[in-house]
């Protein structure tokens, strides 16, 4: 055997583990079947602006010890993601929507419409999202953006997708309520190879193809593929949400006036457009008294959501209840085998933000190499 680890994969929990593999004096080799580094947080430069290839990337954790790690590995800036809400061309922030100038209006209306609805355990999506923010909250900015995200109706879905919902009652357009925030200075790739520095990369490499001759140089495996397809599928397929990406080049300096901007209605097929100057707090100009020149150009991706089929890029697993219950099976194979690991959301099929990769990859790393 030539290594300890054959790391499948090179997003944010295959670099983690490998840059601590390396640390403890493990060797080490990183294969990916994408010609770059970085998985879905990937950015590249296009106009002198880090273009997040994968849809958007923020980072946030309230874990001082996660915070702590990435700072490691790049300096992030202070953006705050703030995103607005599009609605048949009116434009939403939560929750003051209805012409009203006091949060206690807001909550007055919020919390007849959550009494009128009378739900006390939430079934599905539909019922959770009623019961957070009232019917006409739901209607407007949740139920069309959700149904195309995931490709089914609201009431099909379970209940702690939307979780991740913020209600405020203060001037706040924050999406998230953690203590840390912002994006690596330079972008995410940067921050990925400088995980990776010293250690052997293959790229363009995929797994299945070469998966005796791969298996046979290390010791161990960590596989942050998808679990069913390393069993072969012999339990039957688990099931994923894919996304699609249109990206164009804009002669302009300032196309949206934001990084993200949500379509809540189901009739418009995208979910949303993402800006990517804005990403660069204060780096693109255009900013007030900066005193750096605004960019003439800007880049503008809109993100389709996606069935998924074999063949196509797997973004979200399906966390229902038939989908846990395979993916269960699958789990119980995995505790069988000594010798491979399983990360990141495709192996753990889980629906995991960056912080909670980083936190899974950690305690990973303290299982296995301490």
């Amino acid at each position: 055997m030539k290594y300890d680890y054959l790391i499948v994969g090179a997003g944010l929990f295959g670099s983690i583990f490998a840059h601590e593999a390396k640390k403890a004096g493990k060797k080490v080799v990183v294969i990916d079947r994408r010609n770059h580094v970085g998985g879905n947080i990937y950015t590249k430069e296009v106009e002198g602006i880090q273009v997040h290839q994968y849809g958007a990337h923020i980072f946030h954790t309230s874990d001082k010890e996660v915070w702590d790690y990435v700072q490691q590995f790049a300096e992030f800036n202070r953006y705050t993601n703030s995103p607005v809400a599009r609605y048949k061309d009116e434009l939403y922030n939560l929750p003051f929507m209805w012409g009203i100038t006091t949060p206690q209006e807001a909550k007055e209306i919020i919390d007849r419409q959550i009494a009128e609805a009378g739900i006390t355990e939430p079934r599905n999506l539909e019922e959770q999202a009623i019961s957070l923010v009232g019917r006409d909250i739901y209607e407007k900015l949740v139920k069309g953006y959700t149904e195309k995200q995931w490709g089914k109706r609201a009431d099909e879905l379970p209940s702690f997708i939307i979780r991740r919902l913020p209600v405020r009652f203060v001037y706040d357009n924050n999406y998230f309520n953690d203590k840390y925030q912002g994006i690596p200075v330079g972008g995410y790739t940067q921050m990925i190879e400088k995980m990776l520095e010293g250690i052997e990369v293959r790229l363009e490499t995929d797994f299945f193809q070469n998966r005796k001759e791969l298996e046979a140089e290390a010791e161990e495996i960590v596989f942050t593929g998808m679990i069913d397809a390393y069993y072969e599928y012999c339990y039957g397929e688990l099931e994923y949400r894919s996304l699609r990406f249109e990206t164009e080049v804009l002669d302009m300096e300032n196309y949206q006036g934001n990084a993200v901007v949500n379509y809540t209605e189901y009739e418009i097929p995208y979910t949303r457009i993402i800006e990517h100057k804005h990403f660069e707090y204060g780096c693109q100009g255009g900013y007030g008294n900066t005193g750096i020149p605004a960019n003439p150009k800007t880049v503008i991706t809109r993100e389709y959501p996606a069935s998924w089929s074999k063949g196509q890029e797997p973004y979200y697993p399906m966390n229902d209840e038939k989908n846990n219950t395979l993916y269960e099976k699958y789990r119980q194979l995995a505790d069988k085998e000594p010798h491979v690991i399983f990360g990141g959301r495709l192996g753990m099929y889980r629906y995991y933000d960056m912080h909670q990769i980083v936190s899974e990859a950690l305690k990973c790393v303290k299982a296995h190499l301490n």
